[in-house]
């Protein structure tokens, strides 16, 4: 007889829990009476995420209801400029500046959220557009 060869198993990779989506919340257009729209730009994203990390947390300690943050398209600016005064023309240095920017929206500010929103200090380098819709 021959002996009984154990079968070897197969290595199973653990799976990956599944990614969460973030919560979606859906208004109806008749309930939206006003909207804040902050636009928010920086040089550094870390920056930026940080930023908009400690306005969202503000305008949650006063139960608002936030959509967002909404990541724009980066805008990129790009110098090409010559290295040397006046010979060596196919040498050149290109340079470039991107902008990172992230839209946020507050349904139906009371007077609260605004005043906490206007007294917030951010760091420097972080622009802030604000818009009542």
């Amino acid at each position: 007889m021959m002996p009984i060869k154990p079968i070897a198993e197969k290595s199973v990779k653990p799976k990956a829990p599944a990614k969460t989506k973030p919560k979606v919340v859906t208004i109806p257009k008749k309930d939206v009476v006003a909207k804040l729209r902050i636009r928010v730009r920086a040089y550094e994203h870390k920056i930026l995420d940080a930023s908009v990390k400690q306005i969202i947390d503000t305008a949650l300690r006063f139960d608002a209801t936030i959509l967002g943050p909404i990541p724009l398209p980066t805008e990129i600016k790009k110098y090409t400029v010559n290295r040397s005064a006046f010979v060596y023309k196919n040498a050149r240095e290109q340079f470039e500046m991107r902008v990172h920017k992230r839209l946020i929206d507050i349904v139906n500010p009371n007077a609260k959220i605004i005043e906490s929103l206007t007294n917030l200090s951010l760091p420097s380098g972080v622009n802030i557009d604000v818009k009542m819709m």
